[in-house]
């Protein structure tokens, strides 16, 4: 038997049924017959019977010449330029391909369905685990936004490089390591000095005027990394606040709750010092972001988007039991703790109890009794005023254009108050139930209106004005700054000293004295020389010490301070007094310390991220400002939040990958199974193998038919998984949810991962179907025929 297709219009077929019985032969023939629905079939033949029953044109030949033709053709002319033309291979579509698979598949029902589901199991165990870690990462995504929006990337003024420090307390570790064994006599330990030495060394200054630049910039690539609350800048903005009690008596929001003796040191004049608490004191301030901004007990809200006062991310977290949300520079919300309480302490700051009856609270509890129980209505507690006094204004000019610090004196205080601007509670909230974001740290909030308000008033008083007017002269001693030379400083000293008042002329006196040579014969003799000055024993000066002068001795002390400086004083003596006593801070710290503040200098940077992914490109970026900023404007900053929780995700994907792993087993079992079942297919279809090599078909068409029936089953097999799949993450969702109490935890399998699934079902059925194809493919067709 020999076909040949010659360009898919004319098929050719020499003795189709000659080796064959009747029942295969009238098979062939039924075959032909289709084919012959589309194409031209010339048959050769010497079943006369076949022919009759089956052709529409029967030409016979004998000897190479027509002997017959039931129809013959009689062109009018002969066609021009008729030629040999090569009609090309016989060939099989895909779709032919598919419709034989199918129809195969069909018959066999049953076993088709079986060995769908058994390739569908690992198809179902991966998409299960894709669903649990979709739903998983979606659910730390939610968490990680809300987490974001409370742990911010902050860059403050001033940071520490915590990489410097582990890097030295490394290095040191390892050279007491190796000392260890060669030592046997007793060392002194400089550790304690070292590490305090390492955290000063290591506490940086950032240049935030040339980093908001580089924010402010709408083409810096950190923009696209941005969460919804984007860049937060913090100003620093100074401000005391003081409230009047139940007694009428004037408190501030920072009293001190303990009534410490004054002459304790507070930790700012305690880190004015040297030493080692110094510098511990100091970086913890900066470590963790403290300053003398505000107010105590005060705080400024997270301003929102669209320049409206509050943040939705408060507003979402935060029940609002009472009045209304702060809107102007004058308005402030009090904040409760979720029992609905403030404490004691803070509760004797902001002037609700009095002194007393925070002592005697104090003193209930302290006895083991039950201390009485003070509540207030909503409306009464929104009735109560605070009092905003800035720093500027405790300033007062005097007759010759110097200003005196007034801060300290109650009277000057309450005084300023009559002009002071009122804050208004004007509601009242509550952290909500579960929330995440209830991220206020005082009991009471105020909006960005004030801190732009307390900038704008400080920019135009009369203290600030009256510095910027004179840059080189200090507007608090009339002196300037930097003394040009030892003379300068000289007169500078002679000039101050001869303005004070009695009480500080007394108080430098008895400093100079105090400063003198420690040795008694040495000071006796310098208090001898100066001219005029009454003689003061070392022993009497001792005994003044820490001792409160009358108000004699100070006039007695004033007395010799005028003296002395009529007697033309040693300059050496008052250059001495200038660098110890006078010489006091400079432009920029007087700035300071009036409370000025420049929108250009942010006393810190808050840049939030809805993602630890953005968060870290974030970070990405300000390494790639450092590293095209010059040293002095690189920003330093420690990130504590993402040392914590940067491996969350990674953890989450590399058990995802390591279930995968064992699911994909299943895959491997599925794929030999289905490669056995196809060969099966192979042996049971031999005879059909035989027919269509009989018909025209190609080795190629053999395998493809065999390939298009496992991309069916693949195909079956990757909807069963998916669908199944879909269908038992309602279960699985439910599950969860009631074990971890995780209501916003859903598993939910992706489409992209259904899609892909899906084309790897059909790519693992096809390769593990491939070897059968092939197999199919090489059969002879001679010997395929005869097989039963």
């Amino acid at each position: 038997m020999f076909t040949r297709d010659c360009g898919g219009r004319v098929h050719f077929t020499d003795e189709p049924t000659g080796a064959l019985d009747s029942e295969t032969s009238i098979q062939v023939m039924e075959l032909l017959k289709k084919v012959a629905g589309n194409r031209l079939v010339v048959m050769v033949t010497h079943n006369s019977e076949l022919a009759r029953q089956y052709s529409t044109r029967i030409v016979k030949l004998r000897d190479g010449r027509v002997t017959d033709d039931s129809d013959p053709f009689l062109p009018e002319e002969t066609p021009e330029g008729a030629g040999h033309k090569r009609m090309g291979k016989a060939k099989m579509s895909f779709l032919t391909s598919l419709s034989l698979s199918f129809n195969n598949l069909w018959t066999k029902k049953g076993r088709t369905i079986l060995t769908a589901f058994a390739g569908s199991i690992g198809i179902i165990g991966i998409a299960l685990i894709l669903a649990l870690a979709e739903g998983v990462n979606g659910y730390i995504s939610d968490i990680q936004k809300s987490t974001m929006t409370s742990y911010p990337i902050t860059i403050s003024s001033q940071s520490v490089d915590m990489s410097g420090i582990m890097g030295a307390r490394g290095g040191r570790r390892e050279n007491e390591v190796s000392a260890e064994g060669n030592r046997t006599r007793v060392y002194a330990d400089y550790s304690a000095i070292e590490s305090s030495e390492e955290m000063a060394s290591n506490i940086k200054e950032n240049n935030l005027t040339a980093f908001k630049e580089y924010l402010d910039n709408p083409e810096s690539e950190i923009h696209q990394y941005l969460g919804e609350n984007g860049v937060v800048y913090s100003y620093g903005a100074h401000f005391g606040i003081y409230s009047y009690d139940a007694d009428g008596n004037l408190v501030a929001s920072d009293a001190d709750i303990d009534q410490v003796s004054v002459s304790t040191l507070s930790s700012e004049d305690s880190a004015a010092g040297g030493g080692p608490m110094a510098n511990m004191e100091r970086m913890n301030q900066v470590m963790s972001g403290s300053s003398d901004a505000g107010a105590e007990n005060f705080s400024e809200l997270m301003p929102g988007t669209d320049g409206k006062a509050v943040s939705t991310i408060l507003l979402d977290s935060y029940d609002l039991l009472y009045g209304s949300w702060p809107e102007n520079y004058n308005e402030v919300v009090l904040v409760l703790n979720e029992n609905n309480s403030i404490p004691a302490g803070t509760l004797y700051q902001l002037g609700l109890i009095t002194g007393e009856e925070h002592k005697e609270i104090t003193e209930q509890i302290k006895n083991g009794e039950d201390a009485e129980e003070r509540i207030w209505d909503y409306e009464e507690i929104c009735g109560h005023t605070f009092y905003m006094v800035l720093p500027c204004d405790q300033y007062k000019e005097n007759k010759d254009g110097t200003f005196t610090y007034i801060g300290d004196d109650v009277m000057q205080i309450e005084s300023l108050l009559e002009n002071s601007v009122n804050l208004k509670i004007t509601g009242i909230i509550r952290p909500a139930a579960d929330a995440e974001n209830a991220s206020i740290p005082t009991s009471v909030a105020y909006t960005v209106a004030l801190t732009d308000y307390v900038i704008k008033h400080t920019d135009e008083s009369a203290v600030v004005l009256a510095q910027e007017k004179t840059p080189e002269v200090n507007v608090l001693n009339g002196i300037n700054f930097k003394a040009a030379d030892d003379e300068a400083k000289a007169a500078d000293a002679m000039i101050y000293m001869s303005n004070m008042g009695i009480s500080d002329k007394a108080a430098m006196y008895a400093n100079i004295l105090e400063h003198q040579e420690t040795d008694a014969q040495e000071e006796q003799e310098h208090i001898e020389a100066m001219q005029g000055a009454p003689s003061m024993s070392p022993s009497e000066m001792a005994a003044m010490e820490g001792v409160e002068r009358t108000e004699e001795d100070e006039i007695e002390l004033a007395r010799a301070l005028d003296e002395w400086l009529e007697n033309d004083p040693d300059q050496e003596t008052l250059v001495s007094a200038y660098d110890i006593f006078i010489a006091g801070p400079t432009f920029e710290e007087n700035m300071r310390k009036f409370g000025k503040v420049s929108y250009d200098a942010p006393s810190s940077i808050s840049i939030y991220t809805d993602s630890f992914e953005d968060k870290e490109a974030v970070s990405d970026c300000i390494d790639r400002y450092n590293e095209g900023a010059k040293k002095k404007e690189q920003i330093t900053y420690t990130d504590y939040v993402a040392l914590l929780t940067s491996s969350i995700t990674s953890i989450v994907d590399v058990i995802s990958y390591v279930l995968i792993a064992f699911v994909a087993v299943s895959l491997i079992v599925s794929s030999i199974m289905i490669g056995i079942i196809t060969h099966i297919s192979v042996l049971e279809r031999t005879k059909e193998i035989g027919i269509l090599r009989a018909i025209g078909a190609s080795k190629r068409n053999i395998s493809q038919v065999f390939n298009a029936e496992t991309v069916i089953v693949g195909l079956l097999a990757g909807i069963l998984g998916v669908g199944v799949s879909a269908l038992l993450t309602i279960p699985i969702t439910s599950v969860i949810q009631n074990l971890l109490g995780a209501s916003e935890l859903s598993a939910s399998l992706p489409i992209t991962a259904a899609l892909l699934l899906l084309l790897l079902s059909v790519a693992i059925t096809v390769i593990a179907g491939w070897i059968p194809s092939r197999r199919a493919a090489k059969k002879d067709p001679v010997a395929a025929l005869r097989t039963e």
